[in-house]
């Protein structure tokens, strides 16, 4: 004897936190008690059913999304089949299993999890709410005194949460790259919202470097620091009004190759306040010393290059630093490279600069502290073969860049 599909719909019974299965011709929907919704009541509103801090240790049972999409299973086939495996590729194991409630493994701001967008996969934070704070007693302070000078950064180049990439850079973990910046323009007077251009790298309190190739002086621009996605406002962002640009004086661009491809970014401080130093908004070292051929190293971005559309998170992919004797040969580059560049990606083709920003950051570690080390500045096509991404390099530039930063010091005593 075979059961109906009426049947089967409701047994055994999928609604969860005491939810009713209402049969509905071959389908089902389930009652939800009071304080819990989704297709099937797992979508606590209760006060049991919170994160604390950036719920890392939740173990609640929500498992839709902001926008309402059904997560899936930590173990779903699907995954498996884009070569994705939670297991494998995140630390924190703690609450993944065979389930589909949002959990946080690799120390996001907040629960999130996959989803299937059409044959893509995809990932969005879960609309699950964060536990209320309880009031503290006000502590009576002492009177602070404003610091008329601007107050600099305790440390450069590391970076406080762990580096957990999802798969081929698609997610970026808030706070893994805290001194990339999205450098965003429009139209001098317009009152059009700002759109991102380029990347940057936070290098000093008010100092931003990027490419000399993003500067547009028909445009005002702002710096946008502490976020990975472009698309949405995040609490931990920090937006600030370009006040000064100093482009390289001997920037030249060619048909062929841009040279000198570096700028400085005065932001403008508030107060004697500019980027606050926080988890997710630090600055990048000035690295001392060059790195050898082959060391590998990060780019990251939104894609925002000529050749690519822009993507709304941010990315990061691993590239190889090439000889510029490799460079230099006739079936690469020829004689186009300076000093004041060098080549990093792969000659075989594939990940190359597409994958950051024109303006963005390449940064090579030692000993766990992140160097700039160069910024994208321009290649023939994107991931061909014998045509990786060239970079402006950082350490022909540090007198410059010292001298321009002290000068401008100097002058506003």
């Amino acid at each position: 004897m075979h059961l109906s599909a009426q049947v089967a719909a409701c047994s055994p019974g999928p609604c969860l936190n005491g939810g009713t299965c209402m049969k509905d011709e071959n389908d089902f929907h389930c009652q939800c008690l009071d304080g819990y919704s989704g297709k099937f009541c797992q979508v606590g509103k209760l006060p049991s059913d919170c994160y604390e801090g950036n719920g890392q240790l939740y173990q609640g049972k929500v498992s839709e999304t902001d926008d309402d999409d059904e997560c899936l299973h930590w173990n779903s086939y699907f995954l498996l089949e884009k070569g994705v495996n939670p297991f494998n590729i995140l630390e924190d194991h703690r609450g993944l299993g065979p389930h589909n409630f949002c959990r946080n493994p690799d120390g996001d701001i907040k629960p999130w999890c996959f989803i299937r967008k059409g044959k893509k996969l995809k990932w969005e934070f879960c609309n699950v709410r964060k536990c209320s704070v309880k009031p503290v007693s006000p502590q009576l302070q002492s009177p602070v005194l404003q610091n008329a000078t601007v107050k600099e950064f305790a440390t450069c180049g590391r970076p406080l949460a762990r580096r957990n990439r999802i798969y081929g850079g698609l997610k970026t973990v808030p706070g893994a790259q805290p001194w990339q910046a999205s450098l965003q323009a429009r139209l001098e007077g317009s009152k059009q919202a700002f759109g991102h251009v380029c990347g940057g790298v936070l290098i000093k309190a008010c100092w931003v470097l990027t490419a000399g190739h993003c500067i547009d002086n028909n445009k005002e621009m702002q710096v946008v620091l502490g976020g990975v996605d472009l698309m949405k406002p995040e609490s931990t962002e920090q937006t600030f009004t370009v006040e000064k640009v100093i482009l390289h004086e001997n920037y030249k661009e060619t048909s062929e190759a841009v040279y000198n491809d570096i700028a400085l970014l005065q932001l403008k401080s508030t107060e004697g306040q500019c980027p606050e130093e926080t988890e997710f908004v630090k600055t990048a070292c000035l690295p001392n010393a060059t790195f050898s051929d082959g060391t590998e190293c990060t780019i990251t971005g939104w894609g925002h290059t000529h050749d690519y559309n822009t993507y709304s998170t941010l990315l990061d992919a691993e590239v190889l630093l090439i000889s510029q004797e490799q460079c230099s040969s006739k079936k690469v580059y020829s004689n186009l490279l300076d000093d004041g560049m060098f080549c990093a990606g792969y000659l075989k083709g594939g990940v190359d600069s597409c994958q950051g920003d024109s303006g963005g950051p390449l940064t090579c570690q030692k000993d766990g502290v992140h160097y700039l080390y160069g910024l994208v500045s321009w290649g023939d096509s994107c991931g061909q073969e014998n045509k990786p991404g060239v970079y402006t390099r950082v350490t022909k530039y540090l007198e410059w860049i010292n001298s321009k930063i002290t000068g401008t010091a100097r002058k506003a005593l």
